[in-house]
């Protein structure tokens, strides 16, 4: 593999990175934003969510979902017009923020919450809700060490979760009703800590970490497979590009401070040739 290559520059946090329709999608958590990037990096900023936007995903018919993180929306942005409304009240289930998301092929939604206020108050576990096409909201997993990345694999059968705070990777198997069950370690990651995560054509995750500052191939079981070294703060990846063998990271100069507030905008996009196609979801 190559040399990580700089598509954007600017951002504050780059969460969430998606590929839809030809263009790189993510949320700049701090500018409130939802931005979409073509291939050469010219930006265009799609939609702006003022309390937070999180996770980013596709409907089977076009419509785009977002999560808008601190007042527990799930939006739907209509794939014609434009327009946004709410496609599910994510509150009533639980009170703190909402994080990352993947929807799969049938239109469910995974949307986890860390279950505390990330830098206030004492840390407690946290949960991952379903939304179905429908809008309707329940919880589905729960005793989650800080859900992170989510993903699907192509079948719809198996979601696989970054518990940052347990160094691990963790699967289900994902029911007919979207339901979970069979819990189980997909990888133990002893001293990383993933965040956004996926997968690939061999069946293999990659994985964002933010304080090793690098991006991970992992295969299920544990094993690493590729590493690849940012020299900045990993949040996410995701595979993309006209073949899906471009491996896109969200990163910045990440200290441990209060990021999303940084004046500087060290938040950028970076790519790099993998030889492995994505697939699943995201």
């Amino acid at each position: 593999m190559t040399e990580f290559r700089t598509v954007l520059t600017g951002l504050w946090m780059g969460e969430s990175p998606r590929w839809h329709d030809g263009r790189l999608w993510l949320s700049d958590m701090g500018a409130n934003e939802v931005v979409a990037v073509d291939p050469s990096g010219a930006r265009e900023t799609v939609e702006d969510v003022p309390a937070m936007p999180m996770g980013l995903g596709w409907l089977p018919g076009g419509d785009m979902l977002i999560v808008s993180s601190r007042d527990g929306r799930l939006l739907r942005r209509a794939a014609g017009t434009g327009s946004t409304g709410t496609h599910a009240d994510l509150g009533r289930l639980h009170r703190f923020p909402w994080s990352d998301m993947a929807v799969d092929g049938r239109g469910n939604a995974y949307i986890g919450n860390i279950g505390f206020d990330f830098g206030g108050g004492p840390v407690d576990t946290g949960t991952l809700a379903l939304v179905t096409p429908d809008g309707t909201a329940r919880e589905v997993a729960d005793d989650l060490q800080f859900p992170n990345g989510v993903a699907v694999t192509p079948d719809n059968t198996t979601l696989i979760v970054a518990e940052s705070y347990a160094n691990r990777l963790t699967a289900f198997d994902v029911g007919p009703d979207g339901g979970l069950s069979g819990r189980r370690v997909w990888a133990d990651l002893p001293g990383a800590f993933p965040d956004g995560i996926c997968l690939d054509a061999e069946g293999a995750a990659w994985y964002a970490d933010v304080p090793n500052r690098r991006c991970v191939r992992v295969a299920e079981g544990g094993e690493v497979l590729a590493t690849v070294d940012a020299g900045l703060g990993c949040f996410a990846c995701v595979l993309g590009g006209a073949d899906r063998r471009t491996l896109y990271v969200t990163a910045a100069d990440w200290q441990g401070g209060a990021l999303m507030t940084n004046p500087e905008r060290t938040g950028r996009v970076l790519t790099i040739d993998v030889p492995v196609p994505g697939a699943g979801w995201p």
